[in-house]
């Protein structure tokens, strides 16, 4: 019925409403599509509108007839479905245009519209709301599938670029791994290509030097360059000179110096110029071909090198090596096992860096061992804390810079954990190497131990610039030290003096009171809004200034080449006198220099050994050597007196204040200003961050920074303790005053062994921490005792004395010998060749007292003996003939030391004693044939006597018939030590860690050299030396030989200090105690005499006046 509504208004309109047409589509009913273009009349619209609903209506009017036939009445009563043509019209024959007629006559409207009017406006308004209703829906629906078709698009196209880029990360990755790899590889060759041209350079040095095979002793007249080492001693200094391939006189940097300053001394270079042209060594053509090598022979090197990768790369990152003058970019790459730097030889700053200062830049292609690493610390570079600075086993260290601090961090955390290593008192641990410089401070013992005077002022400066951050690495940032004198003019220096002190309190710029004044009145007047104000325009140490102080000696004579284009500066300004810088300091506003530790200890840096032509200054003086006080007639004599300055009470008690300055409370703030000690703002740490900075503004900056220098990190922000009395400390061993109420015997004790024969050999190892302190003795019939020490004799008045520990002697006798009860396992019955003359050399005895090892055999070996046992231990072999001498370097915890072995065979071989296995070697599983660490050749004839010290690097030899060399512990022969026509024949060989080498010649005579080769001082004494010892410090040497007289020198000119009373016997060996207080000698006659020493008081009595 509702339809025929619709069909009825359908056919007014001629339209199909959309209420037809959602009822159709409800229905399921759909109109049959309209062709495009065509017109229809209403006959045809309504036959296929209505041709599948009208056999629906004809069905329900014929199965619904007897109850719509007494519905539908007409307006008479009639029932319209019966009457007329209603059920004619409900046949399927009829057309639908007829039955559209009827429904829409006006008695079937009225019929409907009386019986279904209402319901067919609900139903119609049903059908509106279900229509919206659905249409709401369908559109909801519609949208939600919508919604979910884009997201799930959205997430194709997620998948599909988190796919691509996937695929893209994973290329690259593989493509950076492959790069990586290809990089490792040719860094590797490059590597193994460097190395091995440095193999050949050593060979060819060792074969054609004038003690080598193929050298010849013509080659004495030729001149040697030097250079200065990177090795450092336990004091961080570097004083070894090694010889330099790159060495010349940059006569051509003179020419360019003497074109700008003058014309004087042209001459002179001419000449000097003709003599270098003349000093060319001709190598033997032969020998370059011999050395040339093949290829196949490289081959196999690069790929056994390359071979040993050990292991994955963990960490990769782009940093920086900084060395002095030079900062070359490169990729350093961390192994499990190794660290790898490669530079980038592209770049190209490195590409502009001059070749002569790449040749003194060490790590360019650098490879070092994880099992080489002793610490780590924490750096800034251009006041950025983005350093680091490793510190390696043969004593050097290399400085990385890297992009951030968060590198910093990966790099230390993929590195061993050493910390900052042993000698700070501090935990080895990554955090501590990641520590700041006032973190370090605060946590180590340094402070502690230099104010009991357990160190002295020198090392606990050097700790205090370490830790700050100061580097040999980086010139701007290389170690401060204080001018301590002020008395340059005078012949005599009296150390006694106040007035030879200066005052320590105030900075090098106040010292003078015009002065002062004057850079006080700057800092009250400076109108500059752009920069803070300031005193100083120029900083108490940058790299200009270093170089200045080192201008004579390689490399540094380079590296100021190249920061002074290439020309010697004029000779006024050229560092030429000492007494003249100190003057400088006072009156020039603009100098305000203060020291580098080579001041006081490197005597080299004030010689031209290099001969460089440096000028005349205005007063016609040379600029050729630096001129010194008076009061000094030689270098090392400055030195030393320097150095004495420096550790003496006047500066002792007023070091703190200096240390306040540089790394404490007034380097900066209120306190800064007060003590007229305000720098270039661009000098201190914090100052500007260049991370901010754009490329240009970072250049601009980087070069200011460099040019202003930089302030040490600050340690304190309170006053610096004072170091303690010596009125307080007066029982310690270091202090003057210790013996002053003492009168003290001469001879402590003496102690005669049963069997009579000679004492050739005695070893005081009477540390107290061992588990047998003892003095270990060695007669000429190889017996030998195990004497216990007791370490409870104290002195009078001192904490701890008793009457009780006054009596008991310091040695006691092996109770073995003394009750002859176990001769047999004291007793070294295997045969030496009878050709042997035993004596000292023959014998080493380890630190602990637990081994000794002999030499001597007929079968070219030398043995390891245990004390405990008497058993033999191992037998070493390596030489070709007999061993004839031993030698053992100082030991380090855990009590690994060098053993040396020297033979008929003229050489000498470096071995290494692990005091953790107690043997030859480091591999337990290969004691039979332990390999040694290196071959020391150039001697001609048979080595008699060695010395070796692990602290210097260094081995000294000297063969029956002379000379003495100086080798290092890698094996590279340095120099021969040239004693005057009669001292030829070398007996005993002395080398303290102080550097003094002592030796003793046949016939009494003595000659004491730098470990640089120079001659100090030479004497001959009246009595046939058996034994000589140095004390710890190298400052005395004690001297004892057949006459039974132990004589005490001082070690810088042999000035005699002391003479013991005769002994009733001959002297054959001695040694010291761990505290320097007593002197163990070996005698004769079958005993052994200790002896009170005191190096104290003699050095306390003849240091104050020179």
């Amino acid at each position: 019925i509702a339809y025929c509504e619709v069909a009825q208004c359908a056919l007014r309109s001629g339209q199909t409403p959309p209420e037809l047409k959602s009822f159709s589509s409800l229905a399921g009913f759909q109109a049959a599509p309209r062709d495009a273009g065509q017109c229809f009349s209403i006959t045809t619209k309504l036959e296929r509108a209505l041709e599948k609903v009208a056999p629906l209506l004809r069905e329900i009017f014929v199965d619904f007839a007897p109850f719509l036939s007494r519905t539908l009445l007409g307006s008479h009563g009639q029932e319209l479905l019966i009457e007329g043509t209603g059920l004619v019209c409900m046949k399927s024959s009829t057309s639908v245009v007829e039955l559209v007629m009827l429904l829409c006559s006006q008695e079937w409207q009225n019929s409907i519209q009386k019986n279904a009017g209402l319901a067919f406006i609900e139903l119609i308004n049903e059908g509106r709301l279900l229509c919206h209703a659905m249409k709401d829906h369908i559109v909801r629906v519609a949208n939600e599938a919508e919604f979910i078709l884009n997201r799930q698009r959205a997430e194709d196209v997620h998948k599909h670029a988190e796919f691509e880029s996937n695929c893209a990360q994973y290329a690259a990755d593989r493509r950076e791994e492959e790069k990586m790899c290809d990089h490792l590889i040719s860094a590797a060759k490059h590597r193994d290509h460097v190395t091995a041209n440095q193999l050949k350079q050593k060979i060819l040095n060792i074969l054609t030097n004038k003690h080598g095979a193929w050298g010849t002793m013509s080659q004495s007249h030729l001149h040697d360059f030097w250079r200065l080492d990177y090795w450092e001693d336990d004091l961080r200094r570097r004083r070894r000179f090694v010889r330099n391939a790159s060495g010349s006189t940059h006569a051509d940097m003179s020419i360019k110096a003497l074109e700008e300053y003058g014309q004087e001394y042209e001459e002179g270079l001419k000449s000097k110029k003709t003599y270098r042209s003349q000093s060319v060594v001709t190598q033997n053509p032969e020998a370059e071909l011999m050395l040339e090598g093949d290829d196949d022979a490289v081959s196999l090197l690069q790929e056994k090198e390359i071979d040993n990768l050990a292991g994955p790369v963990v960490l990769s990152t782009p940093a920086q090596l900084v060395a002095p003058v030079v900062v070359a970019r490169g990729t350093l790459s961390i192994t499990t096992t190794e660290i790898y730097f490669e530079v980038d030889e592209e770049d190209p700053t490195f590409k502009t860096t001059d070749p002569q200062v790449l040749a003194y830049s060490e790590g360019l292609h650098g490879k070092w061992m994880f099992s080489e690493i002793r610490a780590v610390f924490s750096r800034r570079y251009l006041l950025q804390n983005t350093g680091l600075e490793v510190f390696m086993a043969n004593r050097t260290s290399v400085m990385f810079n890297f992009p951030d601090q968060s590198t910093v961090k990966r790099v230390v955390y993929s590195l061993p954990r050493v910390g900052v290593g042993t000698s700070y008192g501090l935990p080895q641990a990554r955090r501590i190497s990641l520590a700041t410089p006032r973190q370090l401070f605060k946590s180590s013992n340094m402070t502690q131990r230099w104010q009991r005077r357990e160190i002295s002022n020198f090392e606990y400066l050097m700790f205090l610039n370490t830790i700050a951050g100061r580097t040999y690495n980086d010139l701007n940032q290389y170690p401060i030290f204080p001018w301590v004198l002020t008395n340059y003019d005078s012949e005599e220096l009296d150390l006694t003096l106040p007035g030879n002190f200066r005052d320590l309190s105030k900075p090098i710029g106040a010292l003078n009171p015009k002065r002062a004044a004057f850079y006080a009145e700057r800092y009250e007047t400076w109108d500059d809004d752009s920069t803070p104000s300031h005193h100083y325009t120029t900083l108490y140490s940058t790299a200009q200034s270093t170089l200045m102080w080192m201008l004579r000696i390689e490399p540094f004579t380079t590296f100021f080449l190249n920061a002074n284009d290439n020309k010697f500066d004029h000779p006024e300004r050229a560092f030429s006198g000492i007494g003249c810088s100190w003057r400088n300091c006072q009156r020039d506003t603009a100098d305000v220099k203060e020291l580098i530790p080579e001041f006081y200890y490197l005597p080299e840096m004030f010689v031209n050994s290099n001969e460089y032509e440096l000028g005349v200054r205005d007063d016609g003086v040379s600029a050729c050597d630096v001129e010194l006080p008076s009061w000094a007639k030689k270098p090392e004599d400055f030195v030393r007196i320097n150095r004495m300055a420096l550790e003496s009470e006047f500066v002792s008690c007023q070091l703190h204040q200096w240390i306040d300055l540089i790394f404490g409370y007034k380097q900066r703030g209120p306190e800064a200003v007060r003590s007229l000690n305000v720098f270039n703002f661009l000098s201190y740490e914090g100052a500007i961050n260049l991370d901010n900075a754009d490329a240009s503004q970072r250049e601009v900056i980087e070069s200011q920074i460099q040019a202003c220098g930089q302030i040490p990190s600050q340690l304190l922000i309170e006053p610096h303790p004072p170091r303690s009395s010596a009125m307080h400390l007066c029982f310690l061993p270091q202090s003057p005053l210790m013996f002053k109420d003492q009168m003290q015997q001469d001879v402590i004790m003496v102690l005669k062994f049963p069997s009579n024969s000679p004492v050739t050999h005695v070893a005081a190892n009477t540390l107290p921490h061992l588990s047998i302190p003892a003095a270990v003795t060695v007669t000429c019939s190889r017996l030998f005792a195990v004497n216990r020490w007791h370490n409870t004799v104290g002195l009078r008045g001192a904490p701890g004395y008793s009457l009780e520990q006054a009596h008991h002697l310091p040695i006691e006798m092996d109770p073995l010998i003394a009750n002859n009860s176990g001769v047999n396992k004291r007793q070294i019955t295997d045969l030496v060749d009878q050709s042997i003359q035993i004596n000292t050399h023959c014998f080493v005895v380890t630190a602990d007292n637990r081994y000794i090892l002999v030499c001597g055999f007929w079968d070219k070996s030398f043995r390891v003996y245990s004390t405990e046992t008497g058993k033999l231990t191992q037998i070493v072999f390596g030489h070709w003939d007999v061993v004839t001498c031993l030698a053992r370097s100082e030991s380090y915890i855990g009590g690994d030391c060098y053993i040396v072995s020297g033979s008929r065979d003229a050489t000498l071989l470096l071995w290494y004693w692990s005091g953790r296995h107690h043997i030859i070697g480091d591999n337990p599983n290969n004691s039979d044939y332990p390999a040694p660490r290196a071959v020391l050749t150039g001697h001609d004839h048979e080595v008699v006597c060695v010395s070796v010290c692990a602290e210097l690097g260094l081995v000294i030899s000297g063969a029956k018939e002379g000379p003495c060399l100086v080798h290092t512990i890698t094996g590279d022969l340095l120099r021969a030590l040239e004693g005057p026509e009669l001292c030829q024949r070398p007996r005993i060989i002395s080398v303290s860690s102080e550097g003094h080498c002592i030796i003793n010649y046949e016939r009494g005579r003595f000659c004491n050299f730098s470990i640089n080769g120079k001659l100090l001082a030479q004497m001959e004494v009246n009595d046939s030396i058996r034994a000589i010892l140095l004390s710890s410090d190298g400052q005395n040497l004690v001297t004892g030989g057949d006459n039974g007289v132990v004589e005490v020198w001082q070690a810088c000119d042999f000035k005699q200090l002391y003479i013991y009373p005769g002994c009733d016997a001959g002297i054959r060996a001695m040694d010291l105690s761990h505290d320097q207080r007593t002197l163990i000698t070996g005698m004769a006659s079958g005993s052994i005499v200790a002896f009170n020493i005191d190096f104290n008081r003699w050095h306390y009595e003849h240091q104050n006046r020179y």
